[in-house]
């Protein structure tokens, strides 16, 4: 279908674009910026006055819930909150069930996921076998089904042997390898940071030793050898900091930032709100800053939704034993609006966040409006209030921290390949 989105504000990362363009697109694809390509003919114009235009975002970190899980979320439930959100890639860890360790489950999940055509799905395949952290998976196998890296989860993988060749391994094939750095012993049984609130609260603490002991052991591996190392959720202002030194000695390391913890802190807890019980923990307010200032100078690459759907039930236990995680597919876009606004930072810049840094960091041509790119696009009002509660969200999973908060930015439309799935 040939369409026409006219008088909007287009904002392309990419290109270094901020400014009112049209665009055109032929055949699922951007045709042209500007001005129309020689016989356009429109079937469909979108006006976007008032409106930004963008790429679709790029998600490194959206659970999906299934195989295994349908009873917290279903695939349809997800991909429907994704499209709401403006989001048109996303990136599903291993630690479904089983977890992601056969082809023949990968290729079933991106069958799923092409038969609702509601956003592009990208596999991270598991590192170890059952997520168990001892033997290999057949990684070329995984990768030729569609993985498009490879990593633990939030499962812990102790012997550092068996981490020494999952990335020589890696590294031999030009694998990426995904890890959280988190040292399971210290932070076993831990539901909070090791702060003022953990300790009022009674709540077992997690320290932030338990993130960089784990993160020095992944770089010196990661230097040994020369993996392309990308680190999940970063946490703390000491793990940006060792971060931001392996990247100026020259390492190929990469890292994400979860989109609650640029927002929240260990304050946020409140009075043992379960809906704060995430993974890593929030932590202190100079951890919140230094995420924010590590995100300004370009030491954290993406910022993610780490979209987690839990069940109602099991948020309703006690803090220490309501199960960690919270929704954010349909958040992300609003957050990640906010923060710019809050840290004056151009929204060229912000959204690149959001875009062609992810997708770069899956190694996918995406996530820009380049002429000749795919039709990934989402339109949204920044200037559109709404509440978040229960009935606003399509996700299956109603819980998240921001319940209650008013949010300014709404997407009106979401395009892929070309097609408008969500108006």
């Amino acid at each position: 279908m040939n369409i026409h989105i006219k008088n909007g504000r287009l904002i392309d990362p990419k290109n270094n674009i901020d400014a009112q363009q049209d665009v055109f697109i032929v055949e699922r694809r951007i045709a042209a910026i500007g001005l129309a390509p020689q016989g356009f003919v429109a079937e469909q114009t979108i006006d976007a006055k008032g409106l930004i235009v963008m790429p679709g975002l790029v998600d490194v970190a959206a659970r999906l819930r299934e195989p295994g899980f349908e009873y917290k979320a279903t695939l349809e439930s997800e991909m429907a909150a994704a499209t709401a959100g403006g989001v048109t890639s996303l990136a599903c860890p291993p630690d479904t069930d089983p977890p992601l360790d056969e082809p023949g489950l990968v290729e079933m999940l991106k069958h799923r996921a092409r038969s609702l055509n509601k956003a592009r799905v990208f596999p991270v395949g598991a590192l170890t076998y059952g997520l168990k952290g001892a033997e290999l998976t057949e990684m070329i196998e995984l990768s030729e089904a569609g993985c498009k890296a490879f990593s633990q989860a939030d499962a812990p993988l102790t012997d550092t042997r068996v981490l020494l060749r999952a990335m020589q391994y890696a590294a031999t094939m030009g694998y990426s390898v995904w890890l959280r750095p988190q040292d399971s012993f210290l932070a076993k049984d831990g539901v909070a940071h090791d702060g003022e609130v953990a300790t009022r609260c009674g709540l077992a603490a997690i320290p932030v030793s338990a993130e960089t002991i784990a993160l020095a052991t992944m770089l010196a591996l990661a230097k040994d050898t020369g993996v392309k190392l990308h680190i999940c959720r970063v946490s703390s202002a000491v793990g940006v900091d060792m971060i931001r030194f392996a990247k100026q000695q020259g390492l190929a390391v990469t890292c994400d930032v979860a989109m609650n913890h640029v927002h929240l802190s260990e304050m946020d807890i409140g009075f043992f709100d379960a809906n704060c019980h995430l993974i890593p923990p929030l932590r202190s307010m100079r951890d919140r800053a230094a995420l924010r200032a590590g995100l300004r100078d370009g030491t954290i690459d993406a910022i993610c939704s780490d979209h987690t759907p839990v069940d109602e039930d099991a948020k309703l236990f006690p803090f220490a034993e309501a199960e960690a995680g919270a929704t954010g597919l349909e958040l992300l876009l609003p957050l990640v609006l906010k923060w710019a606004e809050q840290e004056r930072v151009p929204l060229v810049d912000a959204l690149a966040r959001v875009t062609f840094s992810p997708a770069q960091l899956l190694g996918q041509k995406m996530g820009h409006l380049s002429v000749g790119a795919h039709a990934d696009l989402c339109v949204f009002d920044p200037n559109a209030m709404w509440k978040v509660e229960p009935i606003a969200l399509k996700s299956q999973g109603k819980n998240t921290p921001f319940n209650g908060y008013e949010m300014q930015g709404k997407v009106r439309y979401t395009l892929l390949d070309g097609q408008v799935i969500f108006q």
